[in-house]
């Protein structure tokens, strides 16, 4: 059996060998590089090497990168769909190109890795006669002359075989990729079915050269690059499940011990499940190793993702919330042994914490959700043909963070139905107006919609209205931003508060939350909202109708919400600093507690 260290000794030496320099894994978090969430890919950490913005530290270079990706994430639970692997590549900046990118491919994978040549499939760019992209023939004829079967090389169109840096402008070029044939158990053959099964049956292992000739124009059209390059990658995992012949990634000495763990310890051992669980967690230990902390934005809701889907599949394999710690400290120890480990940030004990703490937070989501989900259920006129309404289904995932699927098997057990069809066209209509606002604030100054954001940005109104009672009515909001862990609010005002006066605006804010006072929303004109003494601009950004926010007789302002529905939902107003935002601006941070 190869092991993991076994297979990256071998390629590492191999391109050592001939002349490639070996170069450090890079932290999964993108250096000075906005453009991506996560690296993505081993070339990522050198691209502007690519482009002549950066020089190599050597034309031929290798290495062993982590790489974490994520669209994918519904796939992963199949035999071979990760979200984060470890990537083998090399390179060639101004140096060869295709002709020894595929002799060095073909030597490693049948001479270094003993495949037969038999087992190999090159898939190569057919052309694109629009764009004026040329078949890339040449790699055809270096195929055959290393020594593979002419009936094993398969082209496929621009999708498929072509890359580039996104939609963008940048350099790119054909691509030609290494398949394992898996064998008849899996599907019939591509001689036999004219099908190359890209799904069951070939498995690919390697692209063997990304061949980067071209340059791609804002305008979509190609030019030829002043030098060309290589870049190629292949994946551990997958080298470990072919090489080893098994039957999925999930079978080899990552995760092997940890799926017969959790089966063993769980009432309802789902493979899928098991998979996505065992594989989220050490996806999740390598981001919180990265220094990224669970949030609903960015890499940290990319993280909080992974988190609460494994979170939620214990809870289908029927196994305690506690075994989510227990499969990090297992993941952790794991990749100890099999020399796949990072370099630590964090010892063992403060990761697992943190799963800790996000586990608690999805319990206390699993709670708030479970409340709502119980008055909509009670409500007959939620439920319409026997379908729960599909905007509360929506709410219920996007105010509370309610995974679908459970709101789904909460109302089968009640005798209701949920459409998931109806469910995705909100979700997709609600992505539409994220990405056409370009950005990941809300106009209410949230950074999101989770439970802890939406308490805070309804104290953010408590506070506006104790600062005009303790500091005077000519305090209005300068500016606010809001996340799940703290708000932050500016106003106008010309020094710094005095201790009384900070505590005075806790006190204030504070006898609200007690009383329980309730949150109405009305809708009405602006002139209304203006008469009635809501709090507003009152200028041209409004149209014929806003949302008027009142809090008993403490505050009344426009807003475009969302808020909690009783001031009791807050718990303990609290804040942490006052200090100088600009001249004449004073910037609060406050947190609420249990």
């Amino acid at each position: 059996m190869y092991t993991s260290k076994q297979i990256i000794d071998t390629f590492l030496n191999f391109f050592k060998a001939n002349g490639h320099t070996q170069i450090k894994n890079s932290s999964i978090v993108p250096e000075n590089d906005p453009t991506l969430l996560f690296i993505n890919a081993g070339m990522a950490p050198i691209k502007k090497c690519f482009t002549g913005e950066e020089q190599p530290i050597s034309k031929r270079m290798c290495n062993v990168q982590t790489c974490i990706r994520t669209n994918d994430i519904e796939s992963v639970g199949d035999r071979h769909h990760l979200t984060s692997f470890n990537m083998l590549g090399s390179w060639s900046i101004g140096d060869y190109f295709k002709e020894d990118a595929i002799k060095y491919a073909f030597t490693l994978l049948t001479e270094g890795f003993k495949i037969p040549k038999e087992r190999l499939y090159a898939t190569v760019f057919s052309g694109d006669e629009t764009l004026g992209l040329p078949a890339d023939e040449e790699s055809i004829g270096y195929w055959e002359k290393v020594g593979i079967d002419p009936t094993h090389i398969i082209k496929l169109p621009f999708e498929d075989n072509f890359w580039r840096m996104g939609d963008g402008e940048g350099p790119c070029g054909p691509c030609t990729e290494v398949f394992y044939d898996t064998g008849d158990s899996h599907g019939e053959s591509y001689e036999k079915s004219g099908n190359f099964d890209t799904k069951k049956r070939y498995l690919e292992i390697w692209n063997a050269g990304v061949f980067m000739e071209y340059y791609q124009n804002l305008d979509k059209t190609y030019s030829k690059l002043k030098f060309k390059s290589v870049d190629t990658g292949s994946g551990l995992e997958r080298l470990l499940l072919t090489l080893n012949g098994l039957e999925s990634v999930y079978d080899t000495e990552i995760f092997v011990d940890i799926m017969n763990y959790l089966r063993e310890n769980c009432k309802n051992p789902n493979e899928r499940s098991l998979r996505i669980i065992c594989e989220h967690i050490r996806t999740s230990v390598i981001i919180l190793n990265a220094k990224v902390e669970p949030s609903n934005v960015k890499a940290g809701y990319i993280l909080r993702r992974l988190m609460r889907r494994a979170l939620r599949h214990l809870r289908t394999i029927e196994a305690d919330d506690t075994m989510f710690e227990v499969i990090a400290e297992k993941t952790i120890d794991n990749m100890n042994a099999t020399g796949l480990a990072p370099d630590w940030n964090f010892t063992k004990s403060e990761l697992i914490e943190k799963f800790k703490a996000e586990q608690d937070k999805f319990a206390k989501m699993l709670s708030q959700g479970l409340k709502v989900f119980k008055e909509y259920i009670e409500n007959k006129e939620n439920i319409i043909d026997g379908y729960l309404k599909e905007e509360l289904v929506f709410k219920l995932y996007d105010t509370f963070g309610f995974p679908f699927e459970i709101t789904q098997e909460l109302a089968e057990e009640q005798g209701v139905k949920v459409s998931e069809q109806k469910f995705e066209a909100l979700l997709e209509h609600h992505k539409e107006e994220s990405r056409g606002a370009n950005t990941a604030v809300f106009k209410s100054g949230l950074a999101d919609h989770d439970p802890n954001t939406i308490k805070l940005h309804t104290a953010t109104h408590l506070l506006h209205s104790a600062l005009k009672r303790v500091l005077g009515y000519d305090v209005h909001q300068m500016g606010s931003n809001i996340t799940p862990e703290r708000l932050r609010f500016d106003f106008n005002f010309p020094r710094k508060m005095t201790d009384e006066e900070i505590k005075a605006v806790e006190d204030d804010v504070n006898s609200v939350i007690a009383k329980g006072v309730d949150v109405i929303r009305e809708e009405m004109t602006p002139e209304q909202a203006k008469n009635s003494g809501a709090i507003g601009l009152f200028d041209n950004k409004y149209g014929d109708t806003v949302s008027v926010y009142t809090i008993g007789n403490f505050s009344k302002e426009i807003c475009s919400g969302p808020h909690v529905h009783n001031t009791s939902e807050l718990g303990h107003f609290k804040i942490k600093k006052e200090e100088s935002s600009s001249a004449g601006i004073r910037r609060i941070k406050a947190v609420l507690t249990d």
